[in-house]
């Protein structure tokens, strides 16, 4: 018997429970890392039920998920032909901020990192440094490619690659089927169709098996809960309470609603747009043949026919009447997550680990992340598991608690005045203790490096800077000035942005027309 109570058995079969895109991500994680197509690796079946539809709205992406395509073996163009994908290089916030005037304001969240040669540019920036451009066009040529409609690739540049960073926007239940091929025909997933009707403990308090109706007991050395809100595993089986977290973010659904472009040919924005309304955001997302939009919202502060309504009269301003006809789904969500992550034999990834609203793309990143980690850091043997369940439970907890940091950030720092959503969003006593202490050193200080120490951190310096400058924080800089006397030098940098965006802008195509190119000639590969 090993420390911990476990036997030093080793661990070979894996069994994932639940598909959609967090459970096939991670099938695809698991089965890669672990060889799971060969002879001697670790065996990994995905169970899903094919009565059980997936959400399918997690629709955005961040750049990391570019990483994880490319270590799983996915060809680039084979993904943008098949999963609906268009090029995602920003998120544009409207609305965000109070304008005295009534005017419509907006900023980007960029995803290239500022330039950076020799220093931050960030101090000379809001020392007025720059000739008074916002934050983001100052310090990256990536707004203006937004702002112009650019995608943000060269039919040369290869698979991944580009002239600025990006993700992606796509449609979730055809990656899902997208993974679901990749996993069983390349990389030795095995699939199972069934529903499961009820869990088998061991003795140890574990998971047994898992009881289905199409191939009875199934079972496994490690599980992996991929059942979304229902947490049949980890929440329901295995008793691990939910801590939530509507007192610190309030909203808690989201109204759904697919929509058409006025044309075949109508432009694709190469960013979400997140646009505030009295009681959350819409979010708007353009595919090739189709718009994904939805309003997320605080029941507290509104109810369900208002807020639909909210939603139908922002699709007006695109599509006139026909937002009248527009099929709506609404969606409860449970802000927060487990405990923790893994327990016992059993780890969650996805909804079932935790949740909060899609404002950076938030799920699919944290179950991405999460889902790489468990397939890097997976036990050898049985004995070897609780110490790496300890482990990934820390490092997991701080992931959340980050988000929720970096969440909250964006209504804190709005000046809305215009219904007590977003008047209480800004009460000190809805922050966490973390995001208040940085909050008040930013005011003396500008953000950096050092801020930021661990290495899980989900957001870095770099976002949070657009974010707080694109919102127009009071940095105090009149005690900072006489530290900061690279002045000619970061005009010189300032200027050399404007000019370099000019000349990125001019080599790159319409946001679809590079679409279009991608899936007549593909992507690339060398």
């Amino acid at each position: 018997m090993a420390a911990g109570g476990g036997h030093d058995i080793e661990i070979k079969h894996v069994l994932v429970v639940g598909g959609g895109t967090a459970g096939w991500l991670t099938a695809c994680h698991l089965a890669k890392s672990l060889r799971a197509a060969d002879a001697d690796g670790v065996r990994v079946t995905l169970v899903e039920s094919a009565d059980i539809p997936t959400i399918g709205v997690g629709e955005g992406t961040v750049p990391a998920i570019r990483k994880s395509l490319q270590h799983l073996g996915i060809d680039e163009a084979d993904f943008v032909r098949e999963c609906d994908v268009t090029f995602k290089q920003s998120i544009k916030f409207v609305d965000w901020l109070h304008t005295p005037n009534g005017t419509s304001h907006y900023y980007h969240h960029v995803f290239d990192y500022p330039l950076q040669n020799q220093f931050d540019l960030t101090p000379y920036w809001l020392m007025g440094d720059a000739e008074n451009g916002s934050y983001a066009d100052s310090v990256s040529v990536q707004g203006q490619l937004c702002d112009r409609g650019l995608g943000p690739k060269l039919m040369t540049d290869r698979q991944y690659e580009g002239q600025a960073s990006y993700a992606y926007h796509l449609d979730a239940a055809k990656l899902a089927a997208f993974l679901t091929r990749h996993a069983t025909e390349k990389l030795g997933v095995e699939h199972r169709l069934a529903n499961v009707t009820d869990v088998k403990l061991s003795g140890d308090g574990g998971i047994e098996a898992v009881v289905t109706d199409a191939f009875g007991d199934m079972k496994a050395d490690l599980f992996v809960d991929c059942t979304g809100f229902s947490s049949l595993l980890l929440g329901q089986t295995l008793g691990v309470d939910f801590i939530d977290k509507r007192d610190t973010l309030f909203v808690d659904h989201a109204i759904a609603a697919q929509v058409p472009y006025g044309s075949d040919d109508a432009p694709i924005p190469c960013h979400t747009i997140s646009a505030a309304r009295e009681a959350g955001w819409i979010w708007d997302i353009g595919l090739s043949a189709r718009r994904g939009t939805g309003y997320v919202y605080a029941e507290k502060y509104t109810d369900h026919d208002r807020a639909e309504q909210v939603l139908r009269d922002y699709l007006r301003e695109s599509i006139g009447d026909k937002a009248d006809d527009v099929a709506c789904r609404r969606i409860p969500m449970r802000i927060g997550y487990r405990e923790n992550f893994w327990e016992k034999n059993c780890v969650a990834i996805g909804m079932s680990q935790g949740f909060v609203e899609p404002l950076e793309a938030t799920g699919l990143l944290v179950f991405d992340a999460t889902a790489k980690m468990l397939a890097d850091q997976f036990p050898p043997t049985m004995a070897s598991m609780p110490a790496l369940a300890k482990r990934f439970n820390e490092r997991v907890r701080h992931a959340w608690d980050k988000v929720i940091d970096f969440i909250k950030l964006h209504y804190c720092l709005s000046g809305r005045d215009d219904s007590d959503f977003w008047r209480d969003n800004r009460r000190e006593d809805t922050l966490p203790d973390s995001l208040r202490e940085n909050l008040e050193l930013w005011r003396a200080q500008v953000p950096s490096v050092y801020d930021f120490p661990n290495k899980f951190e989900v957001f870095g310096v770099e976002n949070y800077l657009y974010v707080l400058y694109g919102m127009g924080f009071p940095t105090n800089m009149a005690p900072l000035k006489s530290r900061y006397a690279e002045g000619a030098n970061a005009r010189a940098d300032f200027a050399y942005i404007r000019e370099m965006t000019e000349r990125v802008a001019g080599g790159l195509l319409p946001h679809r027309q590079l679409l279009d190119r991608i899936k007549q000639h593909g992507i690339q590969k060398v």
